[in-house]
């Protein structure tokens, strides 16, 4: 499956997260944003995405919650309101990460 941003075509999986983090830019994440009913991007939200990727750059795998809260200093309430469908399925899909193992 895939769509076009901007003119690119992004390759997706089935269940939508980017088969090529490397194509990761911000016109995907606002394109991601719309279709996870996130809404406006807030620094609160940019303080995740941007952790995200750091931790994906440094380790190869997403993040524990229980870690992801810890180090941004969200709770996992706050993370839920910043990105309705979930850490997993939400966040990482904004930060361009594939499908977190566990992730439903």
């Amino acid at each position: 499956m895939s769509v076009v941003i901007k003119g690119q075509e992004i390759e997706l999986d089935e269940d939508g997260f980017l088969v090529d983090p490397g194509l990761w830019n911000e016109d995907i994440v606002e394109y991601f944003a719309k279709a996870e009913d996130v809404g406006d991007l807030t620094e609160k939200h940019w303080k995740v995405i941007n952790y995200l990727r750091d931790y994906f750059k440094k380790f190869g795998i997403a993040p524990m919650i229980r870690k992801l809260c810890k180090d941004t200093g969200f709770t996992l309430k706050e993370i839920y309101e910043l990105f309705p469908s979930g850490p997993a399925k939400g966040a990482c899909k904004l930060a361009g990460l594939p499908k977190p193992t566990g992730c439903v």
